[in-house]
This record gives C-alpha cells, structure tokens and sequence, in this order.
C-alpha cells in the first residue's frame, strides 16, 4: 500500500480517532492477522461468528502494528491509535475500495468454476514479461483476501490480478465494486457450489457479475466451449474476446508427461511455439486466456511466450513429483465434478510404463447432484481405463474397485500396489484432505 495518514485512512472507512493519531503516517500496509503484520501496519480487528480478534489487540501491537482498525473500544491498549468503525470487516472492504480509487492501474479479475487460480498463475507470469505486478497469492480470493491483495498493491506496480471466489449468489458483486476490473476473465461454468446455488444457470449468472462490472472499454475473455458466451455479451458493455477458436487459439497441441507444447497463434499479431510445463489439455485452455490478457495489454508474442514458459502454479495443481520410482501427480488443492473429470483424461492421456491410478476424495458443495456426479466420475475412470481408488464414506458412491474409509487404509493399501513406473493422480476436495494420503504413501 501507499502511505497515507492514519486520519485519511480512518475517513476512507467512516471511522474516528478515539485516541488521535491521526497524523501517524502508515506505509507497509494492512494486515488482519496477528502472526504476519509488518512494524508500522495497520490491523484490522475482524469480528466473525466463532473468532473476535479484538481478543488479540495486545498481541497485534505486540508483534508491530502501528494502528488498530476496531469496532469495540472495550479491549483497546491505551495510547495506541486505533480506528473505531461500526463493522471492521465492511471498513476492510471500504478502505479497499477508497485504495482501488488511488491506483491508476489496469486490473484483471479472474474467476470462474474450475481454473481461476491456474489462470491467475499464469496471467501473472505473462504479464510479468513487461510490468510489475501485484496477483493474488495462493487462492485468497473471498471478501476478506480480495480486499487484503488490493490494499497490498505498492505505488509502483502496474497491473492488479485479483482472483474473486464464491459459492453462494451475490457474493461476486461486491467483490467487483471493490476491484472495478478492466479486464474480467470466467474461466468456465461448472457445478462447483451447486449445493447452495442450484443450478448451473444460476452459477452462470453469478459469474456473470465480472462481465456486467466492465465498462465500454473493457475486456472480457471466455473460453470457446463456454455454454453461455452469448449470455455474457448481452450483459456486458466491454468487448468479448472468445479464446480457444477464432483469434486466439492453439493449434499443433502435443501432450507430454511434464506439460504441453503447442502453437500460440494470435491472428493479428502472428504464430509462436511455447509450452507450458503443466500436464493437462485444460492447462492449455487456462493458458489461453492468459495469453488474451496479455494481448489485450500489449504484449508481443515473444513475450507472452515467455510468460507462459516459466509459469509454476500454487501448490497443489498438478505438480507432479516421483517416489520410489512411482511418478505422483498432487491435484489436492480442490475437487468439483469438472475438474475431476478433466484430471481423470490427464491421467488417462499420460504416458506410463505402469498402471496409472485415480486416488480420489469427496467432492464437497454438491449436495443432491452428488450422487449422480459420483456415479459419472466412476463410469469415466472406468471408460479410461485407470484403476480407480476411493476414500472416504461419500466418495464411496463412485463404486470404486478399491475403496477406504480411512487415511491410513488407502496409503497402506497405495504402498503394497503401486511399483515403479506407475502414475498415480491424487484429488478431492479441501475437506477430504487427500493429500494426507499421498503424503503417507510416498516422500519426494
């Protein structure tokens, strides 16, 4: 963040001074936890239902803040400069907001079922060819992280790449109203959060909120093999660029075990031959959409080439490591239905001297689609050919030749089947912890 006083702070989020200070200056910028607040930073006292850090504000000052954001002045140490506000998590999201006014910089907001975080990975490697730039680190994506990745946006970055996550209706728009994007990306409409949303209509629409947020010289990309493009361009002011087909797409795709190469083609600027050392062909579509950012921004091929090139995604996306000779692919991080499938054809499409195997855990929000979806999952391993492994009482219902209900039964049972030359791919939702197993069964 840039440095401003603490009473243009406290303006930006309606508040008062109880104890003056207004003329302290804060410089290295907001903090909400306790454990990672920079000396001089400002902490915001968040108040949920099952946690108050107002509990905490002597810690905070303890480990460095310099100024309180509070909503109760009950715990507040005396003579320390504090910010009184009715609600802190809403001063969060207003003094968000007040800073995107600040920033003169073109912001991309990604989101979408299924690839959001992928794609901001390598969005923020193309982008980083020509600017400095402020991304979303790891998924910190809700209405607490997005307003904590603007506010940590310096004076001298150039470009915001902001990740927005949901998984109920209305939760999109004031994440937009905080980031105002120019560029929006939706990365795909799956049933991910189902469960509380319904439909995959009305998940469309939600994710619809980033194309409606552009204005007229804004930019929306989507995939080719979206099912509601023709929804987006009606509600949206801004351009829609289409990616996958048309101006740009890849073509000459060729699969390998540690990613894929292919030809960038852009029609109005050229071809070029790049990878991504990613496996898996929707890695490629994310790559895509990437890469339509960066020509919306300017960037040559070279560059975008480039960018794509060096990309490394958060943990837990398809990295892939070797144990004992077993080659383990760790797609941990989430699960919904889409993203299970397209990893089972990644698995499917990876060449191995061994038996290739889907170790998977529950796929969470799904409510009563998860039957279904359990039994479709079962049927396409199946189809594929992989040895399908289960783990967990709900993951049961993909009728799995190889069920657990435990942690330690699944790794025991991987460390006797699995031998040298096999590929072994590692899913399922935050909740199932899957990676608990692959860590139990093999060591990198």
């Amino acid at each position: 963040m840039k440095s401003y006083s603490l009473q243009q702070l406290a303006d930006a989020m309606s508040g008062t001074l109880p104890q003056g200070g207004g003329e302290l200056v804060i410089s290295t910028g907001v903090s909400t936890d306790t454990r990672k607040i920079a000396d001089g930073a400002l902490f915001v006292a968040l108040k949920g239902d099952r946690f108050d850090a107002h509990e905490f504000l002597d810690q905070a000052v303890a480990s460095g803040a310099g100024a309180l954001v509070i909503q109760d002045v009950a715990s507040l140490p005396a003579g320390v400069p504090a910010v009184l506000v009715d609600d802190t998590q809403q001063a969060l999201q207003d003094l968000a907001k007040w800073y995107r006014n600040e920033l003169k910089i073109p912001v991309v907001a990604i989101s979408g079922s299924n690839g959001k975080t992928s794609t901001k990975d390598f969005t923020l490697s193309v982008l980083s060819q020509r600017f400095r730039v402020n991304a979303t680190l790891g998924n910190l994506n809700n209405h607490i992280g997005l307003p904590l990745t603007v506010l940590a946006t310096k004076g001298d970055d150039e470009v915001g790449v902001f990740e927005m996550g949901m998984n109920h209706a209305g939760e999109l728009a004031p994440l937009c109203d905080i980031a105002r994007p120019d560029i929006s990306v939706i990365t795909n409409v799956g049933t991910a959060h189902i469960e509380f949303m319904g439909s995959r209509e009305a998940i469309a629409h939600e994710k619809g909120t980033l194309a409606r947020a552009l204005g007229e010289k804004g930019t929306l990309l989507v995939p080719s093999d979206c099912d509601f493009i023709d929804d987006y361009r009606a509600s949206t002011a801004g351009t829609v660029i289409v990616v996958g087909e048309g101006a740009i797409r890849a073509e000459n795709v060729v699969a390998r075990t540690d990613g894929s190469t292919f030809d960038l083609v852009v029609d109005d600027l050229g071809r070029i031959e790049t990878s991504i050392a990613i496996p898996g062909r929707h890695m490629v579509s994310n790559a895509l959409l990437a890469a339509g950012v960066g020509v919306v921004l300017g960037l040559t091929l070279e560059e975008i080439s480039a960018g794509l090139k060096n990309s490394t995604l958060t943990s837990g996306r398809l990295r892939q490591f070797e144990s004992n000779g077993v080659s383990v692919l760790d797609d941990t991080y989430n699960a919904n239905p889409e993203s299970v499938m397209a990893a089972l054809h990644t698995l499917a499409g990876q060449p191995a001297r061994g038996v290739r195997t889907a170790v998977l855990g529950k796929m969470a929000e799904q409510g009563e689609h998860a039957g279904p979806a359990y039994l479709r999952i079962g049927a396409l391993a199946d189809e594929l050919g992989l040895r399908l492994v289960s783990v967990g009482s709900e993951a049961a219902g993909m009728n799995a030749p190889h069920h657990f209900e435990t942690v330690e039964e699944a790794s025991g049972w991987l460390s006797e089947n699995t031998h040298a030359g096999d590929l072994v791919l590692f899913k399922g939702s935050r909740a199932a912890a899957i990676e608990r197993v692959m860590n139990l069964a093999y060591s990198e």
